[in-house]
């Protein structure tokens, strides 16, 4: 049986890294979600197609392996504002929903993380977590991140960045952020990501015993 682990939360909470790492722990494929509605938006650019076209972002999302995204290329500003765009086509997300689905059900498993992992797209992972900080801790995070990488960055700017995404996140009418009714929630503002490791951790091995028992 594979084992699913669901990884929500907001914005520079810390789950990416947070999944990779148990991905490595686990022996388990990881898969960010956001990256497969960015590489829509990044193959719409590199066509010079129109990102308010349905069609045509409903045509680049069935081309789209989950195995086999660049996260160097996908992370540029451009696309992510491309995704933003044709993240909210219905079809679209059907078409990628599945398709993550299907990346998490493939022996032996994967960490998938996103903002509906556990509600909509593996709502019977074996293990569901939400991983959260305040606002104004995970905008220092993503500030020393910049000026640690030699940027420079406003603080101001990137809290008041985050908190129009936790609007949008949460307040969205298809597939809105929020734990599930049976995720456990990791709040990371007093951890650093080997505290956050270990919890998550204890978490997921407490449910694979009890798995393992039935």
């Amino acid at each position: 049986m594979s084992l699913i682990i669901a990884i929500d939360g907001p914005a520079a909470s810390g789950k990416g890294t947070l999944a990779r790492r148990l991905a490595v722990r686990y022996g388990l494929r990881h898969l960010d979600t956001g990256l497969t509605y960015r590489a829509v938006g990044h193959a719409l650019l590199a066509d010079g197609k129109p990102l308010d076209d349905e069609a045509l972002a409903l045509e680049a999302a069935r081309g789209i392996d989950p195995g086999a995204l660049d996260r160097t290329v996908l992370s540029q500003h451009s696309v992510g504002e491309a995704a933003s765009k044709v993240a909210v086509m219905p079809r679209v997300r059907q078409v990628l929903v599945e398709k993550q689905r299907a990346f998490a059900a493939a022996p032996p498993g994967a960490v998938l993380d996103g903002r509906d992992i556990g509600t909509v797209v593996c709502p019977d992972a074996a293990v569901k977590l939400y991983v959260t900080a305040g606002a104004e801790v995970r905008a220092t995070r993503r500030y020393r991140e910049i000026v640690d990488g030699g940027g420079t960055a406003d603080y101001a700017a990137i809290l008041a960045d985050i908190e129009r995404r936790d609007a949008r996140d949460m307040g969205r009418a298809d597939s809105p952020l929020k734990p599930a009714a049976d995720a456990h929630l990791l709040d990371t503002s007093e951890m650093d990501i080997e505290a956050a490791f270990r919890a998550a951790k204890a978490i997921i091995d407490d449910r694979i015993a009890a798995r393992n028992t039935l």
